[in-house]
């Protein structure tokens, strides 16, 4: 085995203890609440406006696209639909899942690099602090429990900006819109959403906080760390949505029964 391939799976086993060892600190003595009340703060309320801009622009596209495509042939009153579950199962996770990578993950990645190469971080060792249960798992937790908020979030902003474009812009009437939702949006496709997003979360987080603490380089070795956490979360990220997504539709009966019973 070369060097390169013995790298790479040296990192990959790093990396899943990692998620081993948050996943556990978080649920077997989880850190101080002002620590997650930061995060919740840093990833969930100071994402809204990007998140929001994303999810109205991406919706008013849509629909606009829609319509169009659809007005010629009769089907025009399917626009809100398709906007409504684009947004919901696709589009918001997907690119709530980017902006969060933009936004919060490469500062975490920064920050974490930046303590890693002045040594903030074997120095919190030296205390006997845990650097895992005081830096990673606030992240992890707010991240799992902010991103889902965001996702329906950025679905709502899609479905306001689809409604504008296809009602006030191309005259269509606001029961066509709005009447099929209620049919043929179903539990389902709420909860492939939010799985998305949780999952998603977890990649976010567990991806930048490993490319920050085992940063090397100085100013140079943060920037690198950065970019290249940045780039492996999008390309995890879109990788996972279609695995996600094939293994939900699969699995749609015994989901869509789960859901009906206990929902």
């Amino acid at each position: 085995m070369n060097g390169s391939a013995f790298q790479f799976l040296s990192a990959i086993g790093d990396y899943v203890l990692l998620i081993v060892g948050v996943i556990w600190v978080s649920f077997r003595r989880p850190p101080a609440w002002i620590l997650i009340r930061d995060q919740l703060f840093d990833i969930g309320v100071m994402s809204l406006p990007v998140v929001a801009i994303t999810g109205f622009s991406t919706g008013m596209v849509l629909a606009a696209q829609s319509y169009f495509q659809l007005a010629d042939k009769g089907l025009a009153s399917a626009t809100g639909l398709m906007v409504t579950k684009a947004m919901l199962v696709e589009l918001g996770p997907v690119l709530t899942a980017f902006m969060v990578t933009g936004r919060v993950g490469a500062s975490m990645c920064a920050e974490l690099g930046t303590m890693r190469v002045t040594e903030q971080i074997d120095a919190m060792r030296s205390m006997a602090v845990n650097p895992l249960r005081y830096l990673v798992a606030p992240r992890f937790i707010s991240g799992i429990l902010m991103m889902p908020l965001l996702t329906v979030f950025s679905a709502i902003m899609g479905v306001l900006g689809g409604y504008l474009i296809a009602v006030d812009y191309y005259g269509m009437s606001q029961s066509s819109f709005i009447d099929p939702l209620p049919i043929h949006v179903t539990r389902f496709d709420f909860f492939s959403g939010i799985i998305k997003s949780i999952v998603f979360a977890g990649i976010i987080v567990t991806i930048s906080c490993y490319k920050g603490m085992t940063t090397k380089g100085g100013a140079a070795g943060v920037g690198r760390s950065t970019t290249n956490s940045v780039v492996i979360c999008y390309s995890i990220i879109l990788i996972s949505n279609f695995l996600l997504t094939l293994g939900l539709n699969t699995s749609y009966d015994y989901v869509n029964n789960f859901l009906n019973n206990w929902f």
